[in-house]
């Protein structure tokens, strides 16, 4: 009996310790932020983007001219990712290839935009990036996301 209220005591607060660890996350509140995130940042960057359904703002720069692109394709990019206050948090330095299916659901949305030989600006709201985690520490949870892409190749 003892044994049971020990172990009964002890579920009880790790319950009550959990529940004060978990993240109030909410999807909704999060897609509010990043929109006036994004519509300020384009305003602010002069850039003339299109909103896709998704949420996803691209702007086409170069539309190329080769190959197509589908969500089974692997794509040779060159590309730059930045936050929006302008900090680099990645870059290739030559051209690197992905399978495409692979890749954050902004760049699935927005890569197929263009052919092979185009270029394009994506600015992906956390939701079609890494949403509520963060993938390293230059990138934070629910951080907006600002890629120049250039398609080099399709397969």
């Amino acid at each position: 009996m003892l044994k049971t209220r020990i172990l009964l005591g002890l579920f009880l607060m790790v319950g009550v310790f959990s529940g004060c660890t978990k993240d109030s996350y909410n999807a909704e509140k999060q897609a509010e932020i990043d929109e006036a995130l994004i519509v300020d940042f384009i305003a602010k960057s002069n850039i003339l983007a299109k909103r896709d359904a998704s949420g996803l703002y691209y702007e086409v720069l170069t539309q190329g001219s080769g190959a197509a692109v589908t969500s089974s394709s692997n794509v040779t990019v060159n590309y730059e990712g930045k936050l929006l206050n302008g900090s680099i948090f990645d870059k290739s330095s030559s051209a690197v290839s992905f399978p495409l299916g692979n890749l954050i659901k902004g760049w699935q949305i927005g890569i197929p935009l263009i052919q092979k030989g185009g270029k394009i600006r994506l600015i992906v709201p956390s939701a079609l990036a890494y949403g509520n985690s963060s993938p390293s520490s230059s990138i934070s949870k629910n951080s907006v996301l600002y890629f120049t892409i250039e398609l080099i190749n399709v397969q």
